[in-house]
C-alpha cells in the first residue's frame, strides 16, 4: 500500500512538472508594444506585488488586451487567456475528468493550470460568460486566493505569482450583462479609452509602417466615426480597425478601398450609414 501510494505521488508530482513546462509556452518572449495612455502600468505593477486581482474596463479594440500582453511580457510570467462566452462552464475554467481509452484522468482547466503555476490569467470580456460560471472566481478574487476543485474534492492555493485578470467593455452593458456588486467589489478597476491625437497617432504609424500625414487622416476619420456612436453607430472606429486599414495602405491598397473595407464595412451593414462614412473618408483621402 505504502509502495502504491508513493507511485502515485510520483506520477502525479510528474504530471505538475510537464503542465508547468507546458504552461511555460505560454511566456511571451519579445516585447509587445504597447504605448502608456496614464500610470496604468504603475498602477498594475503594485496590483501585482498586492496580490490583488484587475478589472480592465473600456471600448474595445482601446489596448486592454495588447496591455496584459505589454505587463505579463514586463512581470515575465506566462500568459494565459480565456474568451468568456455565453457557453463557458466552471468545468471549461477549472477542469473535468476525460476518458482516455480505459482511463479516466482529470484535464485541468486554463484557470487551474494558472493558479498551480503560478501564471497571469486573462478572463476577457468575462461579461460575456454565464454568471453561475463568474461565482467560481470569487475565492481566487479576494484573501483567500483558492480555487475549490468540487469535483475532485480538492482546494488550490494559489502560488504568489498568480494574477486574475478580468475585461469587459461597459459600451455594451445591460442589465442581462454586468457584473454583479459581489464580483466587482474584488478588483482594483483601470479604466481605458482611446489614446489622444499624438498618442494614437504614434500608435498608428509604429503598428503599420504608415507616414506622419496618413496616421492623422486616419486618426481623424476615427474621431469622426466616435462622434456617432448611438447616432447610429453602436460603436465608433477602435484604434485596432484603424491600425487594418493603416497596414492595408501601407502595403499598397488605395486608401478609400482599405479605409472602406477595415472601417465602413466592420462597423455597419446599414447601407445610409456606409455612404455617410465613406463620404467622409473621401473628405480625408
Amino acid at each position: 500500500m505504502e509502495l502504491e501510494s508513493y507511485h502515485f505521488s510520483d506520477i502525479w508530482g510528474d504530471a505538475m512538472k510537464a503542465q508547468a513546462r507546458a504552461v511555460d509556452e505560454y511566456r511571451i518572449h519579445d516585447e509587445p508594444y504597447y504605448l502608456s495612455i496614464s500610470n496604468e502600468i504603475d498602477l498594475f505593477t503594485k496590483a501585482y506585488e498586492n496580490r490583488l486581482p484587475v478589472l480592465l474596463k473600456g471600448p474595445t479594440g482601446c489596448g486592454k488586451t495588447r496591455f496584459v500582453e505589454h505587463m505579463a511580457w514586463r512581470l515575465d510570467r506566462p500568459l494565459i487567456t480565456v474568451a468568456c462566452h455565453d457557453d463557458l462552464t466552471s468545468s471549461d475554467l477549472v477542469g473535468r475528468y476525460l476518458i482516455k481509452g480505459s482511463q479516466t484522468i482529470w484535464s485541468d482547466g486554463p484557470l487551474a493550470r494558472a493558479v498551480r503555476t503560478g501564471a497571469l490569467c486573462y478572463l476577457d470580456e468575462i461579461v460575456e460568460a454565464r454568471k453561475d460560471t463568474t461565482v467560481v472566481i470569487h475565492p481566487l478574487a479576494d484573501d483567500r486566493r483558492i480555487l475549490p476543485m468540487e469535483k475532485r474534492g480538492e482546494i488550490l492555493t494559489a502560488t504568489p505569482e498568480f494574477m486574475l485578470i478580468i475585461s469587459y467593455n461597459p459600451g455594451y452593458q445591460s442589465i442581462m450583462k454586468d457584473l454583479k456588486p459581489s464580483t466587482r467589489q474584488r478588483f482594483v478597476s483601470l479604466d481605458f479609452t482611446y489614446p489622444d491625437e499624438t498618442k494614437e497617432v504614434q500608435i498608428i504609424m509604429r503598428e503599420a509602417a504608415v507616414p506622419m500625414e496618413t496616421a492623422r487622416r486616419l486618426r481623424k476619420l476615427g474621431e469622426m466615426t466616435r462622434n456617432l456612436k448611438e447616432r447610429g453607430l453602436d460603436e465608433g472606429a477602435s484604434t485596432r480597425l484603424l491600425i487594418n486599414a493603416a497596414k492595408l495602405i501601407s502595403s499598397g491598397i488605395d486608401p478609400r478601398e482599405a479605409c472602406h473595407a477595415a472601417v465602413t464595412g466592420t462597423l455597419t451593414d446599414d447601407e445610409e450609414m456606409r455612404i455617410s462614412m465613406d463620404e467622409m473618408v473621401k473628405s480625408l483621402f
